[in-house]
């Protein structure tokens, strides 16, 4: 099964839109690191689109391995143009990285043509309109990326030089991603990584040459979540049952179709279960829910339980939640032990690749390392 199929399947499933953050809450204060992606989604754009589909886990990661108290909220503001098929479409910031996941399998490079973009458009609304976390505890980083300059002759727009001093004054740090060599988009995009105390990088049209590393312990570390998987116990209204079954198979999915992409996203879950006792993104699991004090047992309603719950005692339901969070325990710490020596293949081979031109993938971890230990 094609990438692309599995994120319609996966979103077919999920058309209600749910709130996740309804059902479970953070037991204490963590600090917040957001990271979202402004894209050009044009035609010119399709390599760097197919790439980044398959390292988006990576990149999530990387920024896990920086903080891994933190929560990790990300999003994606995907652009075009004025007689395209959208100016602009947004998927908000959020924790639940596997629904983001499914929604950038279904962008698709398409339209444009005119060359100048609505640049202006996608920065207001990645500046104005995404939920971006207010406490001081927050990294807020935006990259913009694409090969075209901003429409500056729409008279609708709030130019990006407007919006780059409100972007200063919310603390969000703005980075310009060039693709291709313009030089009309160079002087913009240097511009706006100047105003938006971000960086300028430049990468390849293509985004750069994706390197993907599978390691022998891939196939292990897929079975493994999977075993994990089963540990879920969906909870809520239906439509966000329905919603955490499917989340419970996509890895088996991705798996079938880029089998060091799904080890990548069981690599990310495993790490963030050490905090969150979570097997999915974005809650709707009772197990990880109960454990990390989101929620408590008794205070779920009958009718949000699942069948399998429903029909037993407090003390059963409570001994069945306590069942499966022992084996989800048991399976995480060999997990664990597996990740570990995943990254060090990762990184033993990385070291040995020759050096090679920028890429999108390594280039948005790097600037991330700098700009997250600031």
């Amino acid at each position: 099964m094609s990438l692309a199929r599995i994120g319609r399947v996966f979103l077919i499933a999920a058309a209600v839109t749910l709130s996740h953050a309804a059902l479970a809450s953070s037991a204490y204060a963590r600090p917040t690191v957001e990271v979202a992606f402004v894209l050009d989604t044009t035609g010119s754009m399709a390599g760097l689109i197919e790439g980044a589909k398959r390292k988006i886990w990576s990149i999530a990661t990387s920024i896990l391995d920086q903080n891994p108290d933190a929560d990790i909220r990300m999003g994606l503001v995907a652009y075009r143009d004025i007689g395209d098929d959208y100016v602009t479409k947004t998927y908000d910031l959020t924790t639940d990285i596997q629904d983001l996941y499914a929604n950038l399998l279904q962008v698709r490079a398409k339209g444009g043509g005119d060359w100048p973009e609505s640049v202006n458009e996608a920065l207001d609304v990645a500046v104005n309109k995404l939920k971006w976390t207010t406490n001081n505890d927050t990294r807020r980083i935006v990259f913009l990326v694409g090969d075209a300059p901003p429409h500056m002759d729409y008279a609708q727009d709030t130019k990006y030089e407007t919006t780059l001093k409100v972007a200063k004054q919310k603390d969000i740090i703005v980075n310009a991603v060039l693709a291709g060599a313009a030089r009309d988009t160079e002087r913009a995009w240097r511009d706006i990584a100047q105003r938006g105390d971000g960086r300028f990088i430049a990468i390849p049209q293509d985004g750069g040459q994706v390197v993907i590393i599978e390691t022998p312990y891939d196939e292990e570390i897929i079975i493994l979540q999977n075993e994990i998987n089963k540990t879920v116990i969906p909870y809520g209204p239906r439509a966000l049952q329905k919603h955490t079954e499917n989340k419970t198979r996509q890895l088996s999915e991705v798996a079938a179709a880029a089998p060091a992409s799904a080890s990548d996203m069981a690599s990310y879950i495993n790490k963030r279960a050490k905090l969150s006792s979570e097997a999915v993104t974005g809650g709707g699991d009772l197990v990880s829910d109960v454990a990390s004090g989101g929620k408590k047992l008794d205070s779920v309603k009958d009718d949000e339980l699942p069948d399998s719950l429903r029909k037993l005692s407090m003390k059963d339901r409570s001994d069945e939640l306590n069942k499966q969070l022992a084996t989800r325990k048991s399976l995480n710490e060999k997990l664990t032990a597996l990740v570990a020596k995943r990254d060090v293949y990762v990184a033993a081979q990385r070291d040995k690749a020759p050096a090679k031109a920028s890429s999108f993938d390594r280039e948005v971890e790097a600037t991330l390392k700098v700009q997250l230990k600031k």
